[in-house]
């Protein structure tokens, strides 16, 4: 979501295609082969430009590539949502702006109400066995959403989802509640969005940027989380380390997680992510970032 343009939808923080090219090359140099994008980020523009980052900086093979379906993309009624028409329709415009043959992790970005589970996820198991996506996955939702997804695939014989990308930080860890225990139960692999709570957790509090006053999401986050915000700015200094690493550390240190999901508009916030591979937190040190948590609702998918 990072990289788009801007008059075709994107986010005004978004970066040009000539500027994103550095970030690709550093993740192929870091080791970083899972890319994930969407339909919807920038009206589409960003599938084009991780697609022809593929071929330029990796072999196809050398990554897992991620894309999204649900968002709405044009007027008409396969230009969103999760029925079977959208998604045939979704899969066909990806791949073309993705520039390849398949997708390895294709994602449903949200629940839709509208259409039933078995119509959707019965279209998902056509494009898993026409070769056009070799795994499928899903995005925030409800935990009993997600399960009866799952239960519909199993009980029909269908292609069941392998991950489940949801948000998650020191911030905002409903999901511990439910849709962990329920992936662990699964073997579902989670790979959360917004680690770093959108940069809240990269930074002292009160410290802002241009996404502040133009990313909707950033209303989630209130005075009442800075005690979080305070103690990770306390234990990275105590450990000489960037906030980033420790917040990243944090997400990695829970069993379920596989990868969290990691935006990157300035260079060091790779580097940040990878360094957070080494970072070992003590319990002394999880317990001092854990216990100023104040409980939020859900967020994002109501």
């Amino acid at each position: 979501m990072s990289f788009g343009i801007r008059d075709r939808g994107g986010h005004q923080w978004v970066m040009n295609e000539d500027d994103a090219q550095d970030y690709f090359r550093q993740a192929v140099e870091l080791g970083i082969t899972f890319w994930d994008t969407a339909n919807v980020y920038s009206g589409g523009s960003s599938e084009e430009i991780t697609g022809r980052a593929v071929k330029r900086f990796a072999n196809r093979e050398q990554i897992v590539l991620a894309t999204k379906v649900n968002g709405r993309m044009h007027d008409g009624p396969g230009g969103a949502g999760l029925s079977r028409k959208a998604v045939l329709e979704q899969i066909d415009a990806s791949l073309t702006r993705l520039g390849t043959d398949y997708i390895d992790l294709y994602q449903i970005h949200r629940f839709d109400p509208q259409t039933p589970v078995e119509e959707t996820m019965g279209a998902l198991h056509d494009v898993v066995r026409a070769g056009k996506a070799r795994y499928i996955g899903a995005s925030s939702m409800y935990a009993w959403q997600f399960s009866k997804m799952q239960y519909t695939a199993r009980l029909h014989g269908l292609t069941p989802f392998i991950s489940m990308q949801d948000q998650y930080n020191l911030i905002q860890r409903e999901e511990e509640r439910e849709m962990f225990g329920l992936c662990a139960d699964q073997g579902v692999g989670v790979i959360p969005w917004s680690p770093l709570a959108r940069g809240k957790l990269a930074r002292p509090w009160g410290e802002g940027t241009e996404r502040d006053g133009s990313d909707h999401m950033m209303r989630i986050y209130s005075e009442a989380d800075q005690p979080v915000v305070d103690a990770l700015q306390q234990v990275a200094a105590d450990r000489g380390v960037p906030m980033a690493q420790v917040a990243l550390a944090w997400v990695l240190r829970n069993p379920v997680v596989t990868a969290p999901i990691v935006g990157a508009t300035k260079p060091h916030h790779l580097s940040d992510a990878v360094a957070a591979l080494g970072v070992e937190l003590t319990d002394d040190e999880v317990e001092r970032l854990t216990a100023p948590y104040t409980p939020h609702l859900p967020a994002a998918f109501q």
